[in-house]
């Protein structure tokens, strides 16, 4: 006797597939009868008015801008140098922490008051803690160092 080839798995695959069907079928069944009572056509229109937001009236025409093609711009505008502001890389602070004997340390910046780490490979003077020091940023691998410290005389 050979067994049946409907598994329970196949079954209900398609249990799940016939219900879906129905449901559809029902979805669209209110929506006819909703279209009856109500007398829409189905999908509403949205508008963007003049500023850019959507709503459910036509946009005023009186409110409407022309704009010339050769007006838009596409990508980032080029900035001229005029427009440039300086950006000195070099800030002081004062060394918060700073270990000799391993090499490694803190520096607090002056106008931020944020602490930067600072290790003996990017110093150019010697320093000890509560110096005035002149110093850059760089990105490391867990936020920013300072680097190229040097003591403020």
């Amino acid at each position: 006797m050979a067994k049946s080839q409907q598994t329970f798995n196949k079954s209900e695959k398609e249990k799940k597939r016939l219900k879906k069907r129905e449901d559809k079928r029902k979805k669209m069944e209110a929506r006819k009868v909703d279209r009856a009572e109500n007398g829409t056509s189905g999908i509403e229109f949205a508008y963007v008015d003049h500023l850019g937001n959507l709503v459910d009236t036509p946009p005023d025409p009186t409110m409407k801008v022309e704009v010339e093609a050769e007006d838009i711009i596409l990508g980032i505008p080029k900035k001229d140098d005029s427009e440039k502001e300086e950006f000195d890389p070099v800030r002081t602070g004062t060394v918060d922490f700073y270990d000799s004997s391993k090499g490694f340390g803190f520096i607090i910046d002056a106008v931020n008051k944020e602490k930067y780490f600072c290790h003996v490979s990017g110093l150019i003077d010697d320093i000890t803690e509560g110096n005035l020091v002149s110093f850059e940023l760089e990105k490391g691998t867990r936020g920013m160092n300072a680097v190229r410290v040097k003591l403020v005389k």
